[in-house]
């Protein structure tokens, strides 16, 4: 091939991947539930998570006392402490009360000295109730702390729970959009039959799926700027981490889920079984990547394959460098997760891709 062919032909690739990523944007553009599910739904989402587990002072627990001569001496004791609700109650009352779960435990005067605790062990209150009424009961009959203590109370952000589940929704939406956003499209072309009109051209396979990767990146950077800047406007969410490994491990986290979109999509004829496909990749990690609550909650045993997962990968890196200030270098175990999981599934969808 000479020069003047050897130059049309790479200028014919380089016009076929702008058209075609062009077309990408404007399709999704014009489908205003894409839109919606990738820009809109993470900030309500992340606004009703953070209005819902705000910030707020411990609840109170309510403890029950069995009417008795010397109830009345238990509640003065009990009513010094602000942070506990005591009341005095009939026998009937109480256990009705503490079977219904309206008080957290029960304190019943036995003997000329001392006090019965009664209360369910698997209630979190119920425990915390326990320590809170028997220190008023013990100071009330004469007990003294021997040690001073001095109380010094601090808000810091990056320790709440708007803190901990914004980089979850930024790693569950950089998933969402790339598996579905990618998949779904290539699917639906090739079920509308307009993936046979581009075997007639000279474009390639890795041309084509290419210029679905060059999609993600303009889009990226809009979801990104969109959620960390709300939440950080909004919330107060600390970025306390250098914003070239924010954008690193998002780009690197858009490319990989967007390499296994193109594989899952990449035999798939029907909609509705690519979407199957998509749905039995992305539930496991919904559940297990700690994107609402921390993947440390499951068991040792299956931390190793939890750790491997690439949103698992993606969250700890966001979380590590959003609120610990973590650098490139302090996430460079997650990103060679990610990178992994990008050179894989890319691979394997070029290998595995038909236009049919």
């Amino acid at each position: 091939m000479t020069d003047a062919p050897r130059q049309e032909h790479r200028h014919f690739i380089e016009r076929s991947i702008v058209q075609l990523t062009l077309a990408r944007f404007r399709g999704f553009i014009r489908e205003p539930e894409a839109v919606f599910w990738t820009f809109v739904f993470p900030i309500l989402l992340a606004v009703g998570l953070g209005v819902a587990f705000r910030s707020r002072a411990p609840e109170r627990p309510h403890v029950g006392i069995v009417r008795s001569p010397a109830a009345r001496t238990i509640l003065a004791s009990l009513q010094r402490d602000s942070s506990i609700i005591a009341e005095v109650m009939d026998d009937s009352a109480a256990a009705r009360a503490l079977r219904t779960g309206t008080v957290a435990m029960l304190v019943r005067v036995s003997g000329p000295s001392g006090v019965e605790y009664t209360f369910d062990p698997a209630r979190g209150d119920a425990a915390s109730a326990k320590l809170l009424v028997d220190r008023e009961i013990q100071r009330g009959a004469g007990r003294t702390d021997p040690v001073s203590v001095v109380e010094r109370r601090v808000t810091e952000h990056g320790s709440r729970y708007i803190d901990f589940v914004l980089p979850g929704l930024l790693g569950m939406n950089l998933m969402g959009s790339g598996i579905w956003g990618i998949g779904f499209a290539i699917v639906d072309q090739r079920g509308k039959k307009l993936l046979k009109r581009f075997m007639a051209t000279p474009m390639s396979r890795v041309e084509y799926l290419a210029s679905f990767m060059f999609s993600r990146l303009f889009f990226l950077v809009l979801e990104v700027l969109t959620l960390i800047g709300f939440g950080a406007l909004v919330f107060g969410v600390p970025l306390r981490g250098s914003l070239f490994a924010l954008a690193s491990i998002c780009l690197m986290a858009a490319l990989a889920f967007a390499g296994l979109g193109l594989l899952i999509a990449s035999r798939a004829r029907t909609t509705e079984g690519v979407s199957g496909l998509m749905n039995l990749v992305m539930l496991p990690m919904w559940i297990f990547s700690g994107v609402f609550f921390s993947s440390s909650n499951f068991p040792a045993a299956v931390q190793p394959i939890i750790k491997l997962l690439p949103l698992t990968a993606v969250n700890d890196a966001l979380r590590a460098n959003m609120l610990e200030g973590a650098s490139f270098a302090g996430v460079s175990g997650q990103m060679l997760v990610i990178v992994g999981w990008l050179a894989v599934s890319f691979v394997a969808a070029l290998k595995l891709f038909r236009w049919r």
